[in-house]
C-alpha cells in the first residue's frame, strides 16, 4: 500500500470503530500526546502471542459493540 491508502485505510477503521466525532478526538489526542505510541504500543503487548494480542482485541471489540448498541424507541 502507498502513504495515501494507509491514511484513507486507517481513518476508516478509525470511522468504524469510533464515528466520526471520536475519530477526529482520537487524532487530535494522538498529536497533542508527548510520548511514543510504537514504543507503548510495544510496551502494552510485551510478552504476549500474536494470538493473544489478537483475542484480547477481538474481545475489546465485541465488548465496545455489545456497549454501544445502537437503541430503538418505538413511538405510539
Amino acid at each position: 500500500m502507498n502513504d495515501t491508502m494507509i491514511l484513507n485505510t486507517g481513518m476508516q477503521a478509525l470511522v468504524d470503530n469510533l464515528g466520526i466525532v471520536e475519530a477526529e478526538r482520537f487524532i487530535f489526542l494522538m498529536n497533542d500526546e508527548p510520548f511514543d505510541y510504537t514504543k507503548w504500543h510495544g510496551v502494552l503487548s510485551e510478552g504476549k502471542t500474536i494470538e493473544e494480542i489478537h483475542e484480547s482485541a477481538k474481545k475489546r471489540r465485541e465488548a465496545e459493540r455489545s456497549i454501544s448498541a445502537p437503541v430503538t424507541c418505538e413511538f405510539s
